[in-house]
């Protein structure tokens, strides 16, 4: 399952938090150090606060630089807690305080667009993440720099499934007098450029240079690279030998608790859920649903102490802007008389004081009104959901893991949504590009899919409903085919006549039984048909393939 593959590829992003070089601008900003401190000893919101507090230190002596730096790792921070748009944010503001003409500022810069490649790279923007990895090493002036970032782009190009760029680029690094073996990023390399192979070639055996790797990280007692290279051994005999998977998941979960991530630790649980019998795996389960609750409550509470901090900072200037002006204008009122400007000083006093307090109540129930809107979201599409889970776990003997995992997969994609928030972006895309990912998603090496005439005009006047409908009958159409026909080949063709739509569908699989009972995915495909007025035909079901006509009209 690509879920249990990608995530740990997102882990092996060759991030370094403390990329931003240490070096002060100056020696009277003790902020600064007291953020580096919090950081070292991995409290992320204290740090944050001070970096925030250092940053305002370096505007009041107009040091650049000191700006730069300070929302630079600020960016991390959020980038690590999640907050993938924040972070973003954050590091496109400090580009404007960094001159690069300026070699000893390169270096800063290169640091921050790595940063913007790592936030659109984990929010699935590929082509992105390619150009700000590609400036990142070009701005890049120390050597062990550039392996960093050659590697978080080999990462991203083998995520596009761009496999032979992506192992040219691990070569490259491989060839790197800077690089030797007895150092951390070595074994990152080596794992990462097997599992490329890996992905590129099925019948590859990434084993021996996966143990290679883990011995090294053993020797330097690097916990966080144990935890990678158990991650991909279990995920490499899953499907092979289950007790060594077992073996190097337990591994996972025990390494990944002692490092505290409690991402890796969702990872180990979701493949222990997999792989124990049924009375283990309720346990495992009971200990993922808890975990996954408070990730989320965590994760949520952390975006908006962060966007409150920066609010509040905005906040404070724009009120000693008013200020300023204030006083400018009572110096020339005092000439003028004496006891006017005492009453406009007073009225000036109230007023600010009364806008404050509003503007202080408005943030609050604005941050208010988004926690009960998480909340109700997390209570909706999360909760629900694992409690007919935990329902099903305690009333089935004999429960079946797919199903169970299936749901669980769900329930992550759905926690997913809702703290990376990426509703609003998806919307961004037309119908026809939204059915073009859908199709493209079950596209494998040893599956085509030919799609005909999916045109932007063809969906003109089609009502938001019906395209939900026919996304969803689309969606049950091809997984059925990926789950059950073993087909090679899949052909959808659509058309439009008047006022009519039609979408033929048709592959080379094993076809349906004549006399089988329809599961609730194909039974729920009629109905849905017949809710926008439609009509649905099985054309063939037998060893030739299955085929299946759709017609609907545009209301």
């Amino acid at each position: 399952m690509k879920k249990l593959i990608t995530p740990l590829l997102l882990l092996l992003l060759l991030s370094c938090n403390k990329e931003i070089s240490k070096k002060k601008v100056n020696n009277t900003n003790p902020n600064y150090e007291k953020a580096w401190y919090f950081f070292d000893h991995s409290i992320p919101d204290s740090s944050f606060i001070y970096f925030n507090k250092a940053r305002e230190d370096f505007s009041n002596t107009n040091d650049s630089i000191g700006i730069a730096k300070c929302l630079i790792n600020m960016a991390i921070i959020s980038g690590d807690q999640n907050d993938y748009f924040g972070s973003q944010e954050m590091s496109l503001s400090a580009i404007k305080y960094l001159n690069v003409a300026d070699s000893s500022e390169r270096e800063i810069l290169s640091t921050n667009y790595n940063n913007l490649g790592k936030v659109a790279h984990q929010l699935n923007n590929y082509a992105e993440a390619d150009t700000f990895y590609l400036k990142s090493i070009k701005l890049a002036i120390k050597e062990k720099s550039k392996i960093i970032y050659i590697g978080n782009l080999a990462i991203n190009l083998s995520d596009q499934k761009r496999f032979p760029e992506a192992l040219s680029y691990f070569e490259k690094i491989l060839t790197n007098k800077e690089l030797t073996q007895d150092s951390t990023v070595f074994p990152r390399i080596l794992t990462n450029m097997s599992l490329t192979r890996w992905r590129q070639n099925p019948q590859y055996n990434p084993v021996p240079r996966f143990l290679k790797a883990l011995n090294i990280r053993e020797k330097k007692d690097d916990l966080w690279g144990q935890n990678s290279s158990y991650a991909h051994l279990a995920d490499y005999y899953i499907e092979k030998r289950s007790d060594s998977a077992l073996f190097y998941t337990h591994k996972m979960y025990s390494v990944a608790k002692k490092i505290k991530s409690p991402d890796d630790q969702l990872q180990a649980l979701q493949k222990l859920v997999k792989l124990t019998p049924t009375n283990e795996s309720k346990f495992f389960f009971s200990i993922y649903q808890k975990l996954n609750d408070s990730i989320q409550f965590a994760r949520n509470t952390a975006k908006n102490q962060f966007a409150l901090i920066r609010y509040e900072t905005e906040k404070s200037k724009a009120d000693n802007l008013v200020l300023q002006k204030d006083n400018d204008g009572k110096r020339y009122q005092i000439i003028i008389l004496l006891i006017g400007i005492l009453l406009l000083v007073i009225v000036g006093i109230l007023w600010y004081k009364k806008r404050k307090q509003k503007i202080e109540l408005k943030a609050k129930n604005a941050i208010r009104e988004n926690q009960l809107q998480t909340s109700k979201k997390v209570h909706d599409k999360v909760a629900n959901k694992i409690y007919r889970v935990m329902s099903e776990v305690e009333n089935k003997d004999d429960l079946n893991k797919d199903h169970l995992l299936d749901q669980l997969e769900y329930i992550y994609n759905t926690s997913r949504d809702i703290s990376y928030e990426i509703t609003e972006n998806r919307q961004i895309k037309t119908f026809s590009q939204q059915l073009s990912d859908l199709f493209s998603a079950y596209i494998s090496n040893t599956r085509l899919i030919e799609v005909i005439d999916n045109e932007e005009e063809l969906w003109a006047n089609v009502q938001e409903k019906t395209k939900g409908e026919i996304f969803i009958v689309l969606l049950e159409l091809m997984n059925n085919m990926k789950k059950h026909s073993g087909a090679t080949s899949v052909k959808i063709e659509f058309k439009r006549q008047q006022n009519i739509i039609s979408v033929h569908y048709h592959d080379n699989g094993i076809g349906l039984r004549q006399k089988m009972t329809y599961n609730n995915g194909l039974t729920n495909t009629e109905t849905r048909i017949k809710n926008i007025s439609g009509t649905i035909t099985f054309e063939t079901m037998d060893k030739n393939g299955l085929g299946i006509f759709i017609s609907f009209p545009i209301h």
